[in-house]
């Protein structure tokens, strides 16, 4: 994959360095709010992911402009839809949402603005989130007759807990960058105009461990959190022994040893 965006209407992929590729939703005009295109265009940037294993080791993924991250679904699009075309919408939304989900790197929401509905879904599909100080979130969905389908449901009672979900999705009611890192939802809240370049930081440092071990590590917190405690410690173990011949502890043990920065290939 190469940092041009020329396969893409409605996103940019920028390459950034050091294995970070930055990801941006592009539809300014439209709070980049989640068309057919942009859901099917998503989950193409995935795909492409998923078939060059090798091609970026971290992703921040943000929206244009200082107002949106995301404001999700868009509803003028989906005004002109009726039957399985509202549905097609649905479905190619879902599936880009959990294209993020599933990405094989580590995904960084840079929040740069606004992430309602599925905008917030996608944010809560990242690995974790930073979140601009001006930045406000909400699942507004039940406000207009629906519910959260693209994870909201799921995924937020299992990072903020049961009853805060609760009150989030049944009230609709948006809340601070301040209050979301209070309650779990974003880790750290940064100066407006820095929270891309603060998330790019961190992509940069978890670039620069080695792949593998990044991978493992990533792989036991969230399968094992759908585990009993016995299960996911299990898992643990034989994730750790499968990094016990691997180049990456070679070459951090050899740096160590040589009071020298480690080199990490592959």
């Amino acid at each position: 994959m190469s940092g041009d965006s020329s396969p893409y209407r409605n996103l940019v992929l920028k390459e950034v360095g050091d294995g970070v590729l930055l990801l941006t939703l592009n539809r300014p005009q439209a709070a980049n709010a989640l068309d057919r295109q942009m859901a099917t265009e998503l989950a193409s940037v995935f795909a492409r992911l998923r078939a060059e294993p090798e091609a970026w080791r971290c992703v921040v993924l943000t929206g244009a402009g200082e107002r949106a991250f995301c404001a999700g679904a868009d509803l003028k699009e989906r005004e002109t839809l009726a039957g399985p075309d509202a549905e097609a919408q649905y479905l190619a939304i879902a599936g880009a949402i959990r294209a993020v989900l599933e990405s094989p790197v580590p995904v960084i929401a840079a929040v740069n603005g606004a992430a309602y509905a599925g905008g917030l879904e996608i944010v809560l599909s990242c690995d974790f989130a930073y979140a601009a100080d001006t930045a406000r979130l909400a699942l507004t969905e039940v406000a207009i007759g629906i519910m959260p389908g693209g994870g909201g449901t799921q995924l937020l009672s299992r990072i903020a807990g049961e009853p805060r979900a609760k009150e989030i999705i049944l009230t609709g009611r948006p809340f601070s960058a301040t209050e979301a890192q209070a309650w779990g939802i974003v880790n750290r809240v940064c100066p407006g105009g820095q929270v891309v370049a603060e998330a790019i930081e961190t992509a940069r440092r978890i670039a620069s461990n080695p792949r593998l071990s990044v991978s493992q590590a990533r792989h036991a917190i969230h399968a094992g959190l759908q585990m009993d405690l016995g299960s996911g410690l299990q898992l643990e173990r034989d994730a750790y022994q499968r990094l016990l011949t691997s180049a990456g502890r070679k070459e951090g043990l050899a740096a160590f040893k040589e009071k020298r920065p480690p080199r990490f290939e592959g």
